[in-house]
């Protein structure tokens, strides 16, 4: 086993201590899970400003990526004078503008000549349309969906919040895809010994007839006993003060193997978990690494707020997935 700082990496994703020690010793074991591995090649969409090409300079200084910019080059050119990042090593595939720049991303994808692609300096509805088109060959049988992997000095272990970025207001059907995306990734970052447990929020924690969230709630906790979905403990509808909190959970009178242990958060739609993550991130200090999962490669959503750490641990995500898609472990 790997040790980074002295902490064995399986400890240190489980540390049970609180505070900006823990939060460290959590991001440097994910970052040293990837230290033995080769670098990804990641097709970076239209980089064509200064603080996208520091993140890949960034990335690649790291061992996380080999960058492969793909976007007009006189703008890219320009780009890395102005952010003084010397890129005379990576390949630049031209293309036009950036929705050209999507497509060919896309394509380099297909033809496996990348295994990650990377948001640069376009639109994400841009880059997602290139994506989800049904011609693209990126499409699998599940819903693309993204996870936040989040460490909180509050908490004792890392979590994933998900849905917060693509599916605006998901049905059954797409909140099933939406959980094994997560568990899948869990298992990658957190190995296969134990199972994650997701709580399925909602604003109760009883079932509502008038509250959909709460029938979805139930309906995936009997999709789980049925095996539609696999890999993990799910209970739900939970408030996120008992998802999260024995004490909550206990004055509630919940009973749950999950209620005060979640290491997945189901949110009901996109706002809710749009606010949850900023919340957690620019209020209570959260490190935190989103990625899109659901497609053949992993998909990263850089954002001009997003720090430096956040950019590495998105990478080093994208980093394990490739690993573990050569490996068997996930489709």
């Amino acid at each position: 086993m790997q040790k980074r700082l002295g902490i064995d990496i399986a400890d240190a994703l489980t540390i049970p201590t609180h505070g900006d020690l823990a939060m460290n010793a959590h991001s440097d074991a994910i970052l040293a899970l990837c230290a033995s591995m080769p670098p990804a090649r990641t097709a970076v969409v239209h980089p064509v400003k200064a603080n996208v090409l520091e993140a890949v300079a960034s990335a690649s200084r790291a061992n996380l990526i080999v960058p492969v910019l793909v976007g007009p080059r006189e703008k890219i050119e320009a780009a890395a004078a102005a952010a003084a990042v010397d890129i005379s090593q990576w390949e630049i595939v031209e293309a036009e503008h950036s929705h050209a720049a999507a497509a060919k991303a896309v394509a380099l994808a297909v033809n496996q000549h990348v295994g990650v692609i990377m948001k640069g300096s376009l639109h994400t509805d841009e880059l997602l349309a290139a994506i989800l088109d049904p011609q693209s060959g990126l499409r699998t049988e599940r819903r693309i969906s993204h996870a936040y992997l989040m460490s909180l000095g509050s908490y004792p272990k890392p979590f994933i919040i998900t849905d917060a970025a693509i599916n605006i207001l998901p049905d059954l059907a797409v909140k099933a895809d939406i959980v094994q995306n997560a568990v899948d990734l869990w298992h990658v970052v957190f190995g296969q010994q134990t199972l994650p447990k997701v709580a399925v929020l909602a604003a109760v924690e009883t079932v509502n007839p008038k509250m959909i969230a709460t029938i979805d709630a139930a309906a995936l906790c009997k999709m789980a006993d049925r095996g539609q979905i696999i890999g993990a403990l799910i209970d739900g509808p939970l408030a996120f003060d008992n998802a999260i909190s024995v004490e909550a959970a206990r004055e509630k009178g919940i009973i749950s193997e999950v209620a005060g242990h979640a290491d997945i958060l189901l949110v009901p739609d996109i706002e809710a978990g749009n606010m949850l993550a900023k919340q957690l991130s620019f209020l209570g200090g959260a490190d935190a690494a989103g990625i899109v999962l659901g497609a053949r490669v992993p998909v990263i959503l850089t954002s001009r707020a997003d720090s430096e750490l956040t950019r590495l641990l998105s990478c080093a995500l994208a980093l394990l997935l490739v690993q573990a898609r050569k490996a068997g472990q996930i489709k």
